[in-house]
């Protein structure tokens, strides 16, 4: 008899929940309305209250104020997303997103009416309102929503009061979670279990969350690098709707593509995640060569993974010449900074070492036309990529030391400025360099005069020209 009364219950619960779904006015289409049917047949929801420090931690006044407006408005307020997940792990979150029950306008005049200012209005078309509170911290708060039609990039949205429905459009079960400020989580499609057994999963159906959005495939593998437990432990089902997905990618901007790139090759298992998703035919969507060297890359992570490698250092790995690394920063929007110390590890990572290997790289820095602290960086990638962790570490305990001579010197001497008197400096450098950077400034203007012959100049000559 218990056992059929649950069933009725659950029967009841299943046929609301069902109607709420169905109805025409809620705006779904098929697919979605179709996945949330099977989503409730399969998820309840499942309550924690949560006690740890970190959680109290969060408690600033103002986010008490804000808290306090929202119940005296009679609006929910709760934690949402990956800040529910770094808590639940231990973690203090670096942001807080809140979702709410209000309407983006709803909450414009309850902010109005309380005095509170609200910035970055651009937010409010997506459903966020930021307000300041005591003109000290800013609070994005995001109305619940259902994804009415995706086109895998943006969603046209419509505004909601389920949070099951919310939750539904989310990524991944581990950042579908809301967390009420009185401590109570809330995970409709088993999160927590989730995160308790490091399983990265998407919500529902992986096809139809990714073709929501294409990005979703990086953002599975940055989280699956930060929650996983094991570089192999994907999956099937997963990496087959990944693969068969594939090509949205080139739907996605180069610069969004980069920014998820970048923490997936920055995080645990980047090389294991890397190869992966060349084997799942991620590289012609991405910028890489149809057969980027994924040999090489791998052996790069094998021999320097625990010296903390730049996400552009292996992209560099697999790319063959300039030209290709021009090629991938086409698609990928790269900065300065990261395209030169692309070209800087392809131009000299086969270059041949000396007696003297930190003389080399000691001269690299002496000489550069860059700033000399990219190009500090730019050489300890190098000597990562190398392998040469010995050289590496002389390199970084080495502080360079002021060169003695200045361009008025050798303009007092007849070198003309510019072009002409680069030659020059660069040359007595290479001779400070050799002599450990012992020499001094009349020692080394002595050798003025042998430098010019080497490079068939003479001041004398010099001087007639100007």
């Amino acid at each position: 008899m218990v056992s059929v009364l649950r069933n009725l219950t659950r029967c009841r619960v299943l046929c609301s929940y069902t109607s709420r779904i169905l109805n025409p006015s809620v705006g779904l289409s098929r697919r979605t309305t179709l996945d949330l049917f099977r989503l409730g047949l399969q998820r309840y929801l499942n309550t924690m209250k949560l006690d740890s420090t970190e959680f109290k931690s969060i408690f600033t006044p103002e986010l008490i104020k804000l808290s306090e407006v929202f119940q005296q408005y009679g609006y929910e307020i709760r934690v949402a997303g990956g800040a529910v997940r770094d808590l639940l792990s231990g973690k203090i979150p670096n942001d807080l997103d809140f979702a709410t029950t209000a309407t983006p306008q709803q909450m414009k005049d309850m902010f109005t009416a309380e005095n509170i200012r609200m910035i970055n209005m651009n937010g409010e078309k997506h459903g966020t309102i930021t307000p300041r509170i005591n003109d000290k911290e800013n609070f994005e708060v995001t109305t619940l929503r259902i994804d009415v039609v995706t086109d895998g990039r943006h969603a046209e949205v419509k505004f909601t009061t389920d949070w099951k429905l919310d939750a539904n459009r989310r990524d991944l079960t581990i950042n579908s979670m809301f967390l009420g400020l009185d401590g109570t989580v809330y995970d409709y499609f088993n999160g927590m279990e989730d995160l308790k057994n490091k399983r990265v999963a998407f919500v529902g159906d992986a096809e139809t969350r990714i073709q929501e959005d294409y990005l979703r495939i990086l953002r599975y593998f940055r989280f699956y690098g930060r929650i996983a437990s094991g570089p192999d432990n994907h999956e099937e089902a997963t990496l087959k709707a990944i693969e068969r997905n594939m090509e949205g990618l080139k739907r996605i901007s180069g610069e969004r593509i980069w920014s998820e790139l970048k923490k997936i090759l920055t995080g645990n298992y980047a090389g294991e995640l890397l190869e992966m998703m060349l084997n799942l035919g991620i590289a012609p969507y991405i910028g890489l060569p149809q057969e980027p060297n994924k040999t090489e890359m791998m052996q790069l992570w094998r021999r320097s993974k625990n010296y903390r490698l730049q996400a552009m250092t292996i992209i560099s790995s697999m790319l063959a010449d300039e030209d290709e690394l021009l090629q991938f920063n086409s698609r990928i929007k790269l900065s300065a900074y990261e395209r030169d110390l692309g070209l800087f590890v392809i131009v000299h990572r086969s270059a041949k070492e000396c007696s003297n290997p930190l003389r080399d790289y000691q001269k690299m820095l002496i000489n550069s036309k860059s700033k000399q602290n990219d190009t500090r960086d730019w050489i300890k990638e190098l000597l990562k990529y190398k392998g040469d962790i010995p050289t590496l570490e002389e390199f970084e305990r080495w502080k360079v030391p002021k060169f003695p001579v200045g361009g008025n010197m050798l303009m007092e001497r007849g070198i003309p400025g510019g072009k002409r008197m680069a030659p020059v400096l660069m040359k007595l450098k290479d001779i400070w360099a050799e002599s450990n950077f012992q020499l001094t400034t009349e020692e080394l203007l002595e050798k003025l005069p042998d430098v010019l012959v080497e490079l068939d100049m003479n001041a004398e000559k010099v001087s007639s020209k100007q």
